[in-house]
């Protein structure tokens, strides 16, 4: 029986939230990952496990894998360091699987793989001689490789997303990687950096088109934007939107040219979704037009942010749309965005949703 699977990252842990296909009742497991901060937790089809990229204050980093649906974990962390004299990773930021091959994204800024299923890593030295690497700097939660999008049909090329660095692309397995932020704007950025202005931007998320991989579209620290030359050049589209910051950004599984943000008030004033009025938008367009979408929300008090893993879809037919937000609360639309309805809430602060189709 086909069921669907929201695997949720938080401060205190993973959490396993499981329904069939009505997806109007969710079982929510207890805190998992023995309540390791859990930046990322992601499912690999070819095996079978449930994955998570964690980050402890005593224990160090490592991920967590689960082969029994979340009912056991192991984790390890072998291989998953930098070369003695290099800063050390302190986190691991995203989990990706692709092509046998899982991906991971740590802090500070590289790029590690495994071919064992995560038992052991190595490190993909080829980011280290990226182009531009001068000019990348720490955001708010650090040098984070936080966003990996692996090529549908080319196991080469792979893009990448870095706070703050930008978005890095390669396509010849990561032996060498290309910055591709041109149009991207750096007003928070020195004088001399942004002359360069192709490296050291602040993607905050970045997802692909379902029926062309060349087609981009990205939360950035300013503004929304969107790239039909896989990232080569980008065209801002935040007109419509009551901000231009935000992090979280998600794209419809079956329908091109939509796709779902949530807004936040400015860095410097919050980071809390405008007016204390929760609301997700939605652009059908790719982005030229957008629409505001709060069925089922919380209309006042609502002074909650979305942090960049946390909203993703599913991929059933009537797909749906999930959120989470840092004060605990998931919320799922079946519309497509014109209602939601809240799944479960008073979890720990949300890092990540990442949604899971199981048949």
């Amino acid at each position: 029986m086909t069921s669907v699977m929201l695997l949720v990252g938080t401060k205190k842990g993973a959490f396993v939230l499981q329904s069939d296909t009505a997806r109007d009742k969710w079982e929510v497991s207890p805190p998992l990952c023995e309540h390791w901060p859990v930046m990322h937790a992601n499912y690999d089809p070819a095996t079978g496990s449930i994955l998570a990229g964690a980050k402890s204050d005593w224990f160090g980093h490592a991920v967590w894998r689960s082969t029994d649906m979340g009912a056991t974990w192991t984790h390890s962390s072998e291989g998953l360091q930098n070369a003695e004299g290099e800063p050390p990773v302190t986190a691991v930021w995203n989990i990706t699987p692709a092509n046998g091959v899982l991906y991971a994204g740590v802090d500070p800024g590289g790029l590690f793989k495994s071919t064992d299923g995560g038992e052991t890593w190595s490190e993909m030295r080829g980011l280290r001689n990226a182009p531009g690497r001068e000019y990348w700097m720490e955001g708010g939660a650090g040098l984070i490789l936080h966003t990996i999008v692996p090529h549908p049909t080319d196991p080469a090329k792979m893009f990448i997303a870095i706070s703050s660095a930008g978005v890095y692309a390669t396509d010849d397995g990561g032996e060498t990687w290309e910055p591709r932020n041109k149009g991207i704007r750096m007003s928070f950025a020195p004088e001399e950096v942004q002359k360069v202005a192709n490296a050291g931007n602040c993607c905050h998320r970045l997802v692909m088109s379902p029926n062309d991989p060349d087609v981009l579209f990205q939360q950035n620290h300013e503004g929304q934007y969107r790239s039909s030359d896989a990232g080569r050049t980008w065209t801002e589209v935040s007109a419509g939107l009551p901000s231009e910051f935000g992090f979280a950004t998600a794209a419809h599984p079956h329908k091109p040219g939509t796709y779902f943000v949530a807004p936040l008030t400015g860095p410097e004033v919050g980071r809390y979704m405008p007016g204390g009025e929760a609301a997700i938008w939605r652009t059908t367009d790719s982005g030229d037009t957008w629409e505001r979408k709060t069925e089922g929300l919380p209309a006042k008090n609502a002074y909650m942010s979305v942090l960049r893993g946390a909203m993703d879809v599913d991929t059933l037919e009537q797909a749906g749309v999930y959120f989470g937000a840092a004060n605990g609360t998931v919320y799922g639309s079946t519309d497509d965005g014109e209602s939601w309805r809240e799944i479960v809430t008073g979890l720990p602060a949300i890092s990540s949703v990442e949604a899971v189709v199981i048949p």
